[in-house]
């Protein structure tokens, strides 16, 4: 059995541990005669060649028979649920990358509605092993077809037989970029055991699919490459660098055919030199081996070594702490608008209010937009003839709320709030227009960022040299400001550039709501 890379551990001297070491005091319940009996007995046999703590290994499951393996191992566990153990798991490698990490699942947990975080871990090359018990079938819920069900198989959700073409497992791990892929069969114990020390052992991910035998739903399913007095002429044995040879008496072999792998016999003039040589790291060869069903591979079929997920994403911390220094998750969680959903009823519709942090008012002028342009579909031309004989006098425009540059931010957040609007004029200590400050502003400069708003001026945040309008001009020039640029808010000033009013969006919509 071919070992890809020793298992980094932060111990300086191997643990010595026992089968019994891993044995928990929990009551196995399978069935009787259940293959995840063997599969637990090799697992708890192999750890303790690892040569690390309990504490660093950590098996997580999903749901399904196989996924009660956590509570019969005495390391640390995770029943999780349906078909997400993968991402527990991959979060848990990332933050804990010494971690001997495994997922446990079955071909109903790990093929249907897990189907997808497994395709991810696979490609992400996450540093977790993936042992997939593949019984054909729903055991827990009572026998039902599963993902890698024969098409034809007759169960209590197909009693004419499944229509459908199962899944090769092997096959999706290899599609998925897995770079260990591995199969062994629950009876077979020494070669399973070889399989999984090389799972641990491998860095990245590492998916071993283990044919085992569900003695009530779906007993025999596995009998070719099971049973003792015929599997040996059914298995093929793949061993790294050694020739593809098979059959009880080592009588039959693999050559690369015409059209792919080709089952021959030495009897018919074939030498063992003719045979294709195993090598782990082909991918083109891993490919052909999984869609062979006879003989049936088992072993490592491919592996290979790649920068794993967890060495990438760690590579761009380190250097972002080197760029930036290290992160301050509180400035961060601050660093743009923060919604806070206040528990309290507004008095008049019974809705709940929800405010921007920095108190301003978060209804904003987006829905007087969407009334406009529906005043625009209901009158069409006539809105338009309306609104091109029209100035800003006839909108009589609201007197300015106006604040000095020196002025506290606190000061001008009260102001918007006590008169419910969205926009101050601000002046400099002689009247003249100096600019503006909005909810934009505020939402966009102040919120999350400031956290004395007695300390900060509105000066520093500000937007200064606004576009304004005088009291002449046209509304259409106020909409196409307003919608070209994004402006919920015009200025009005006279020749002196000293402010004589305000009009907004909200503004115009009222007007031609109740004119119109």
């Amino acid at each position: 059995m071919t070992t890809v890379k020793t298992l980094e551990t932060p111990t300086a001297e191997p643990v010595r541990l026992s089968r019994k070491d891993f044995v928990s005091d929990q009551t196995v319940r399978w069935c009787p005669g259940c293959g995840d009996y063997a599969i637990l007995a090799q697992m708890q046999k192999v750890l303790p060649e690892l040569g690390i703590p309990r504490e660093k290994i950590v098996f997580i499951s999903g749901i399904g028979c196989s996924s009660r393996f956590p509570y019969y191992m005495e390391t640390y566990g995770v029943h999780s649920i349906h078909g997400r153990a993968p991402t527990l798991a991959t979060g848990l490698t990332l933050v804990n990358p010494d971690l001997s990490v495994w997922v446990i699942t079955g071909d109903g947990d790990g093929l249907s509605i897990g189907g997808n975080h497994l395709l991810h871990a696979c490609r992400r090359n996450v540093n977790i092993r993936i042992v997939l018990f593949n019984n054909r079938i729903y055991g827990l819920t009572k026998g039902q077809y599963s993902p890698t069900s024969p098409k034809g198989l007759k169960t209590k959700s197909s009693p004419m037989g499944t229509v459908e073409h199962p899944l090769n497992p092997i096959s999706v791990a290899l599609a998925a970029e897995a770079t260990f892929v591995a199969r062994t069969v629950d009876v077979i114990g020494p070669h399973m055991g070889d399989v999984l020390l090389a799972a641990a052992q491998h860095r990245g991910v590492a998916f071993v699919e283990i044919f085992q035998n569900c003695v009530i739903f779906n007993d025999g399913a596995w009998e070719p490459y099971s049973e003792r007095q015929i599997r040996d002429d059914n298995n093929l044995y793949l061993e790294h660098g050694k020739p593809m040879i098979f059959g009880k008496n080592h009588d039959r072999g693999i050559i690369m055919g015409k059209t792919g792998l080709e089952v021959v016999h030495l009897a018919d003039g074939y030498r063992v030199e003719d045979l294709v040589v195993h090598d782990v790291t082909s991918l083109s060869l891993a490919w052909m081996l999984s869609r062979l069903e006879y003989p049936m591979p088992l072993g490592v079929i491919y592996a290979v070594e790649k920068p794993t997920f967890d060495e990438g994403l760690w590579a761009q911390v380190n250097e972002a702490k080197a760029q930036r220094g290290e992160g301050d998750l509180n400035r961060l969680f601050q660093a743009s608008d923060t919604w806070t959903v206040a528990d309290r009823r507004n008095g008049h519709d019974g809705h709940h209010e929800a405010h921007i942090r920095g108190e301003i008012d978060a209804n904003l002028d987006e829905a007087y937009v969407d009334e406009l342009m529906q005043l625009a579909t209901t009158i069409g031309e006539a809105l338009e003839e309306r609104l091109a004989g029209m100035t800003l006098a006839d909108l009589g425009p609201r007197a300015p709320i106006m604040v000095e540059t020196s002025a506290r931010l606190d000061h001008a957040v009260a102001l918007m709030r006590e008169h419910n609007i969205g926009c101050l004029l601000v002046t400099n200590a002689d009247r003249h227009l100096a600019g503006i400050i909005t909810e934009g502003d505020i939402l966009s400069r102040v919120a999350g960022q400031v956290t004395d708003l007695h300390a900060a001026t509105v000066a520093e945040y500000m937007t200064r040299h606004p576009s304004v309008l005088t009291i002449d001009a046209p509304v259409v020039e106020a909409l196409h400001l307003m919608s070209t640029h994004g402006f919920r808010h015009v200025p009005i000033v006279d020749e002196h550039n000293l402010p004589v009013g305000i009009i907004s969006v909200r503004d115009v919509v009222d007007f031609l709501a109740a004119n119109v």
